[in-house]
């Protein structure tokens, strides 16, 4: 071979290898465009809520959409068991058990995507379901939710994983109207874990 034959052959070899990296490029960008993960953690109720109810563990499963590097839309299923410390009942009081689901609209600095801070906002509508006595003062009811979140991602090929806090604001709480003297000033706050995959 030519010195001029090797010199198209290195050159063509070249640019088989730049076409190859960036088409692995452009795949590990379009990574993560979906996310699936699972959540767990601690919640408890705040303000006057607060007063009666005990710290107890919160999960929830998580489909996040990452239109964007800047935007994110998540759609989730989440639950907490939350007991109830109230003098007035006889024995050991009923448990808060909350099932629900929200939807929440994300934000992010766009040149951050291996490690990404996160805040949120959006709704959700939960069913409480008091199990055990709650002799007319806690009565399961359906509550609204405004969700506001905050937390860090942390992505690296196909798993992502994080910490969080999401306080929701509750617009209704006819569960605890029995229970409490005067309207509620309280909302519900959780701390969690996330791990899931990246597809």
């Amino acid at each position: 071979m030519t010195a001029k034959g090797r010199w198209v052959a290195v050159a063509t070899l070249a640019l088989m290898a730049t076409g190859s990296a960036s088409a692995q490029e452009r795949k590990d960008d379009k990574r993560g465009d979906v996310n699936v993960f699972l959540r767990g953690g601690l919640g408890d109720y705040t303000g006057n809520l607060g007063d009666f109810t005990d710290t107890g563990p919160a999960w929830g499963l998580t489909l996040n959409v990452q239109p964007t590097t800047f935007l994110g839309i998540e759609l989730g299923y989440e639950g907490s068991r939350n007991g109830i410390a109230d003098d007035r009942l006889l024995g050991d009081g009923p448990a808060l058990v909350r099932q629900g689901g929200s939807a929440l609209v994300k934000l992010s600095p766009p040149m951050l995507t291996a490690v990404r801070p996160f805040v949120g906002a959006g709704l959700g509508i939960s069913y409480v379901d008091v199990r055990g006595a709650g002799e007319g003062l806690w009565d399961s009811d359906t509550m609204q939710e405004l969700p506001l979140a905050a937390g860090l991602e942390f992505n690296s090929g196909a798993l992502t994983a994080g910490v969080r806090a999401t306080w929701r604001l509750l617009l209704n709480d006819g569960f605890a109207d029995g229970a409490l003297d005067e309207d509620s000033d309280g909302g519900l706050l959780d701390a969690s874990l996330t791990l899931g995959a990246r597809f």
